[in-house]
């Protein structure tokens, strides 16, 4: 038994699934946009950035049970957003609903026209891996361009010269020729990042990344995200590190029963210490 299907899946808006159709690199429309903080005092902010995703009115859960209602929010190009909140909130129903991998129950979700038909990174928060497989770095990230093969059964130079890049870009050349299982926690969290870039450019998922790291390694790796999402990649991530030196990102959405905040991290911890 080897890896699990999906670590960090190229996701294509398009056809609703985990694909390996080929792809084209696409620009956004700039175009004025707003979004709005859903404090108590639902204050409008308006900002000039491109709005990569809308959330109009949205309700998600199971079985005709909602578990997020009447959300509105929008996720702006170049944005770093923490989604926190406690067990059961909609943390997770919520990136599932973005994924389309859940179906509204009410409301919707718009996508712009663009970022449709290109792929996102998606880092789920379990990786399982058969301590017996012998996969090396390299290719664990070499995989994450498989959506641009199409038909063709084997990695060109182009896909080849994206997973050097990433590696590059993460600075984990040293490990390209070690064995996945053979690597620290913290050094496989960032080969399964290196495996996102390799899929994306435009938008990074993570769903608890720091779980299980210690520290010094989860200081580092978010480190790197905050380095990647400086280069313009939009990131969504969720997280229980609600610490001032470990919350880390421009904005916050908070999930709370009968409660959503979604504005600037200072705001946040001013809710936070009022409550």
């Amino acid at each position: 038994m080897g890896l699990e299907p999906i670590w960090i899946a190229p996701f294509d808006f398009k056809s609703n699934a985990y694909t390996n159709s080929a792809t084209r690199a696409s620009s956004l429309n700039h175009e004025q946009t707003n979004y709005t903080t859903l404090a108590p005092s639902s204050q409008t902010i308006y900002n000039y950035k491109v709005s990569l995703i809308k959330l109009k009115n949205l309700s998600l859960g199971y079985n005709n049970q909602s578990i997020l209602e009447n959300l509105n929010l929008e996720i702006d190009e170049g944005d770093f957003i923490c989604i926190v909140g406690p067990n059961g909130a909609g943390k997770s129903t919520l990136i599932k609903g973005i994924l389309k991998l859940l179906k509204p129950q009410k409301g919707k979700i718009v996508y712009n026209k663009n970022l449709k038909q290109n792929f996102v990174g998606y880092m789920p928060q379990e990786t399982k891996v058969d301590a017996n497989f012998p996969a090396s770095v390299y290719e664990i990230v070499l995989s994450g361009t498989l959506n641009r093969l199409g038909a063709r059964p084997f990695y060109q130079k182009s896909e080849k010269t994206l997973a050097k890049n990433a590696l590059k870009t993460l600075k984990i050349e040293h490990l390209a020729r070690k064995n996945f299982c053979d690597l620290s926690g913290g050094q496989r969290q960032k080969v399964l990042l290196a495996r996102s870039l390799a899929a994306t450019t435009k938008l990074l998922i993570l769903d608890e990344p720091a779980n299980n790291l210690d520290r010094d390694a989860r200081t580092s790796f978010y480190q790197t995200l905050t380095d990647l999402n400086k280069q313009g990649i939009t990131i969504l991530m969720i997280t229980h590190d609600l610490d001032h030196d470990t919350l880390i990102g421009n904005k916050v959405l908070s999930l709370r029963p009968g409660s959503i905040f979604f504005g600037n991290v200072k705001d946040f911890y001013k809710k936070v210490h009022h409550e």
